[in-house]
């Protein structure tokens, strides 16, 4: 099972006034980008490398395996489509996942990485931007063509690569410490004259 994963909800316009329970709770942790201009973000999902198209229905089964990046294509939808939709995502999705969802209208970001403190923000991005950004989150190989740039202002922490590597880095520090302390052999460990 991969370690962090991504859900690409992809529709037409979508009622951002829904009154569903998960839409509530999604659009109450999420971030939407509200200078958005959408494009073919369906295209640029279909190139990311180990990526798979799905249902929403089948989620939770496609990231049983190794599968780390899974697109809904979700179509032109009306509140209660969207509704259960998001019900069943946020039911396949844990701590570890990224929901992108991509409309026509609107792009909203929820989950792992993402700074829930932000309702929405200004910053212009495009359907090229979306991709650079869950990989940037979710450690995803992006596709070679890829143009687009990663929606920093979304995220919970700007240098969030970097303070992986930091805590990676220190946590390998303590390892070669324990390991220093315990480098004798096992005969000298123990009094067995």
């Amino acid at each position: 099972m991969a370690e962090k994963k991504v859900i690409l909800l992809t529709a037409g316009s979508v009622d951002t006034a829904g009154s569903g329970a998960s839409w509530k709770k999604f659009s109450k942790k999420s971030v939407t980008v509200t200078n958005y201009t959408a494009g073919d973000v369906a295209g640029y999902a279909a190139k990311v490398p180990g990526g798979v198209k799905t249902t929403a229905e089948a989620l939770a089964a496609t990231f049983e395996g190794d599968t780390a990046f899974a697109h809904v294509a979700l179509g032109d939808v009306d509140a209660s489509a969207l509704e259960d939709a998001l019900a069943k995502t946020l039911a396949a999705a844990d701590r570890r996942t990224l929901v992108v969802l991509a409309a026509a209208n609107t792009l909203m970001f929820y989950g792992l990485g993402i700074n829930t403190k932000t309702d929405s923000i200004a910053r212009a991005a495009k359907a090229e931007d979306i991709i650079p950004t869950v990989a940037y989150i979710a450690d995803l190989p992006l596709p070679d063509d890829t143009t687009g740039a990663v929606l920093y202002q979304v995220l919970k922490e700007t240098n969030l690569k970097l303070n992986e590597f930091l805590k990676l880095k220190e946590a390998l520090t303590r390892m070669e410490a324990a390991l220093q302390r315990d480098s004798r052999e096992p005969w000298d460990k123990h009094d067995c004259a």
